[in-house]
């Protein structure tokens, strides 16, 4: 690599992996643990491929010294975790379960003895059942509720962990799991889509004002969001109106009462035949604006839209999986094109540029607010060969190229933190069971056995250096 190519991050650049809890945690009926919406979800015939459960996923309730041994021969500086509500507070209400408290404080303690910085994710889709069974996050009390166990795990966790995030991808919650049904708890229901939408987004404030009335004053509070970077198929008006619907149901919901204090009246009207929004509360939108300390942000692909021509097939290539209830309430009618070009194992298209233009987007619409690439990765279809190595080029690519990204945005003015690649491990990937592998550590789910790839190689090499090694 030339001396005019050579793509190179600063010395404070964060590099990073992350995982979710029931993704790879195991243990589901250890330490006071009870069930989660995805526990039961799970087990139910049908909802996931071959079957599968996370009830033993990983194992990492057992095997976290090994992992974090890992993160340490990686190199990591960083490792972004969630932590499993009912772990914590089983019936969602109540005391904290000290059990749950300890494995935390054990991984949080290991991860600081190694220099890992831990980052920690209060909820990565594993709503407490009983919640659920009291009406899920289209209740207003699941806001409240989860702002009391944020208080319980920042006062357990506070003087070990730094950096809180509230939410992962309030998004897939609300419209996966209340709108097409394909993610825990499985409803249809369009309006208690909006409706949990809502009360995600007023969580979140509720938690960042229960976490700063108990963390150090150094501590930093943020919500990982998985933004869609929308582009339209034409420029005729109907397409780019179509775009504009879908960028205000993925993105504005959330960056609207989060970064301005007001969801967006064109959002209001396009969902008019869904809901009045008469859930929202006077206050709710100044609740939820909340000053931030930084913004992480999930980017895989991006969508290409177009308004639904009469007598189409009304294509949904949306990467969301395949539901007979369409998640985009009061736009079901816009089309979501095949987009050419490679694709990874989920059909997701490869176009690193949507990474740079979602980040400059953030740079312009939260000025001042750091930013940090929370997930990005790739599943792809990794084996071991002969000699038990699992050589994954593909990946290798994706990553550079998506880093390289990262590093142009930041060429122009985003003020880009750190990278967390998505995922640490192979796991659990929710309704696609054990059949998509993410990890740069390849999982064998008969030995529980863990590889590291090619990637993980070529990524540890990348954390040492601080430059982009070419891909093989």
């Amino acid at each position: 690599m030339t001396e005019s190519n050579r793509i190179t991050f600063p010395t404070d650049f964060v590099w990073g992996s992350a995982t979710a809890s029931y993704q790879i945690e195991g243990g589901a009926r250890e330490g006071g643990r009870t069930p989660s919406i995805w526990d039961t979800f799970s087990h139910t015939p049908g909802k996931v491929l071959a079957g599968d459960t996370g009830d033993v996923a990983c194992d990492h309730y057992h095997r976290w010294q090994e992992d974090i041994d890992l993160m340490s021969e990686l190199g990591l500086r960083a490792y972004r975790f969630s932590i499993a509500w009912t772990r914590v507070q089983p019936t969602g209400r109540g005391p904290a379960v000290q059990a749950g408290l300890d494995f935390y404080r054990r991984l949080v303690d290991g991860l600081l003895e190694r220099g890992i910085t831990p980052v920690a994710t209060l909820y990565h889709w594993d709503l407490p059942q009983e919640l659920e069974d009291a009406g899920g996050w289209p209740a207003r009390e699941t806001a409240e509720r989860f702002a009391e166990y944020a208080r319980l795990a920042g006062e357990a966790l506070g003087d070990r962990v730094g950096m809180w995030t509230t939410l992962n991808e309030p998004w897939c919650s609300a419209y996966l799991g209340y709108g097409s049904g394909v993610h825990a708890p499985g409803r249809t229901e369009p309006e208690s889509v909006l409706r949990a939408a809502h009360h995600l987004n007023l969580g979140h404030g509720l938690a960042v004002q229960a976490l700063r009335g108990v963390l150090p004053r150094d501590a930093q509070c943020s919500i990982t969001l998985n933004p869609a970077v929308v582009r339209s198929a034409s420029d005729s008006e109907a397409d780019l109106d179509a775009a504009r619907r879908i960028d205000a149901l993925q993105n504005r919901i959330f960056t609207g009462p989060l970064l301005e204090g007001a969801y967006p009246e064109d959002l209001r009207r396009d969902t008019a035949r869904v809901s009045d929004w008469s859930f929202v509360r006077d206050g709710d939108e100044a609740t939820i604006n909340q000053p931030l300390d930084f913004i992480g942000i999930n980017y895989y692909n991006p969508v290409l839209v177009s308004a639904s021509e009469p007598g189409s097939a009304n294509a949904k290539n949306d990467g969301h999986g395949v539901s007979a209830h369409s998640p985009w309430v009061g736009s079901e009618d816009v089309e979501f094109l095949e987009q050419p070009g490679k694709k990874t194992e989920m059909g997701w298209p490869i176009d690193a540029t949507g990474l740079t233009e979602l980040l400059l987007r953030f740079h312009r619409e939260a000025p001042g607010v750091p930013l940090y690439i929370t997930e990005n990765g790739a599943a792809f279809d990794d084996k071991p060969d002969a000699s038990g190595a699992v050589h994954d080029p593909d990946r290798v690519e994706y990553l550079h190229d998506h880093l390289a990204a990262v590093h142009a945005a930041m060429e122009q003015g985003a003020d880009v933190r750190g990278y967390f690649l998505w995922s640490l491990l192979d796991n659990f990937e929710w309704a696609y069971g054990y059949s998509k592998r993410f990890g740069m550590v390849h999982v064998d789910f008969d030995t529980l056995q863990r590889t590291p790839k090619t990637s993980a190689r070529w990524y540890a090499k990348a954390i040492a250096t601080g430059e982009l090694p070419a891909p093989e």
